[in-house]
């Protein structure tokens, strides 16, 4: 039976071929045409795109991780003042203990087995002290509140001892995502310097916004948004920075943060917690001063600023800007 497929070209039809087709992409680029899948600046301003995502994506981690450090730090601070206030009273304590020890000894009144009890086992104390029957209640009583007190110390410094580790464990995070969110800058950064400057210009024009909306109409739905609004709009133009959250540089949920911190209101630092930080409304009913949050992950956020507006830190290279509510899928809209 026949075989229907066709010959394999020879190394000279390959080469033909392929001479005839760079004729075709080099008419083709002169007529302003190339062919399907031969646009290599679309492809690299694709490329930065994505990648400035990813380092969104990396900055938000970055916040989270940094936040949780900071929380940690304090955390820990106000423990180690506790676990020193607590040491300071059980030696007052053992001291009092002691003294009134020695004093019954010296006058022959106390068994000198009592000088087992101040070892460093307070498990031991009322197990020890019941075996000595010249003990008198107040001294029971003294060694008990001695026994508690040494046993609220050793839980304090176990969770001193589990909050320093996560703290390191946070901080090595913070340089973890840091480290990311500047290779995915770097990157992008060396991208857009190999484009021609005709298209790195088209590209920086992209990222600066010039024009005022108009917002007439829009009612914000409290006092604090209207506040919160105000502010964002004295942030236009400033630049983003990632990990920042003003007042001369932001990022997303920086800038959110921060309008927000304008008007009285504290917003957790990342657009995620953001997205949960209040009533979520529908996006037909957003009113000014709604966090608008992008993608599934939330991994983005503006303002809502009205007439279909919001207000946000886009990415490296861009300034604080207005732009449709719709520039990417919304994933929440909500109202602190």
């Amino acid at each position: 039976m026949g075989s229907h497929r066709r010959p394999a070209p020879s190394g000279l039809d390959r080469g033909a071929r392929g001479a005839t087709l760079c004729a075709l992409t080099a008419a083709a680029a002169a007529l302003g045409v190339l062919p399907a899948g031969a646009a290599p600046q679309d492809d690299r301003r694709a490329e930065v795109d994505r990648l400035y995502e990813e380092a969104e994506h990396a900055t938000e981690s970055y916040n989270k991780a940094d936040e949780r450090a900071d929380l940690l730090h304090d955390e820990v601070g106000r423990a180690q003042d506790r676990i020193a206030r607590q040491q300071e009273r059980i030696n007052t304590m053992r001291d009092g203990l002691g003294s009134l020890a020695g004093a019954q000894y010296r006058s022959g009144g106390l068994d000198p087995s009592l000088a087992l009890m101040f070892s460093d086992d307070p498990d031991d104390y009322l197990d020890k002290a019941a075996a000595l029957d010249r003990i008198g209640a107040r001294q029971a009583g003294e060694l008990r509140e001695l026994q508690t007190a040494m046993r609220d110390l050793a839980q304090d410094r176990s969770e001193a001892t589990r909050k320093l580790a996560e703290l390191d464990r946070s901080r090595k995070a913070v340089a973890r995502h840091k480290r990311t969110v500047e290779r995915k800058l770097t990157r992008a950064r060396q991208l857009l310097n190999s484009m021609p400057d005709a298209d790195r210009a088209a590209y920086d024009r992209a990222s600066r916004s010039g024009r005022t909306p108009d917002l007439t109409g829009a009612a914000p739905s409290s006092g604090r948004a209207a506040a919160a609004v105000a502010a964002a709009r004295s942030a236009l133009g400033r630049p983003y920075v990632w990990g920042a959250n003003g007042p001369s540089g932001f990022d997303c949920s920086g800038l959110m943060q921060w309008s927000y911190a304008q008007a009285g209101v504290g917003l957790p630092r990342t657009s995620q917690a953001q997205a949960h930080a209040g009533r979520q409304v529908p996006l037909s009913q957003a009113r000014p001063g709604d966090l608008v949050t992008y993608r599934d992950d939330a991994s983005h956020v503006g303002m809502y600023a009205g007439n279909g507006q919001v207000i946000h830190a886009p990415y490296p290279g861009a300034s604080v800007r207005y732009d449709p509510v719709g520039m990417m899928p919304v994933s929440a809209v909500t109202r602190p």
